[in-house]
């Protein structure tokens, strides 16, 4: 995968950032586990990544949730703001492999994009958030880990479904656009 970062990308994620930040109120809580929560705007940052590759995708996961908390929480909460990068920069170092843009998104892509953003899921919540969470804030492993699992669940949910049909649309329109301007 080549990196590119030109004015497309740019305003992908200036316009990624504010929708991520607008999305961080609309959640639906996981009751039985504090601090968790379904949230869309976890399938609008796989969708970008997707689109738009692992900067954007790192960018708007760094950007839109740091901005988020402070907006909407009052301070940021770091230990889960990194690995919210972390799981844009992984998805989209695969980017190409999507076919998103090309209009591909096919029932194969959709199935490895399903199975990439499980695999970042596992990284980001799993992994780094909780690891985080005991090194920087001293919080409790065992509740920090059950978090993680509980938001790598939900995320996998959402992206599935949410981001599966952001990126189906997507190809759909930006297919059609490609081909009327091919034969223009």
């Amino acid at each position: 995968m080549k990196l590119k970062f030109g004015i497309k990308e740019v305003v992908a994620a200036g316009i990624g950032t504010a929708i991520f930040v607008a999305l961080t109120e609309v959640q639906i809580p996981l009751g039985f586990i504090p601090n968790t929560s379904l949230q869309p705007r976890a399938a609008l940052l796989a969708f970008i990544a997707a689109v738009f590759g692992p900067v954007v995708g790192g960018i708007v996961g760094l950007l839109g949730h740091a901005l988020g908390d402070a907006f909407f929480y009052g301070s940021i909460w770091w230990s889960w703001v990194f690995p919210e990068a972390v799981f844009g920069i992984v998805l989209g170092l695969f980017a190409d492999k999507f076919a998103i843009k090309e209009g591909g998104f096919d029932k194969g892509n959709i199935i490895r994009f399903n199975v990439v953003q499980v695999i970042a899921n596992a990284v980001a919540w799993i992994v780094v958030a909780p690891v985080l969470d005991v090194v920087i804030y001293a919080e409790p492993a065992n509740k920090v880990f059950l978090q993680g699992i509980w938001a790598f669940v939900g995320n996998i949910i959402i992206v599935g479904v949410l981001g599966s049909l952001l990126g189906y649309a997507y190809t759909k329109i930006s297919g059609k656009s490609s081909s009327l301007t091919k034969e223009d």
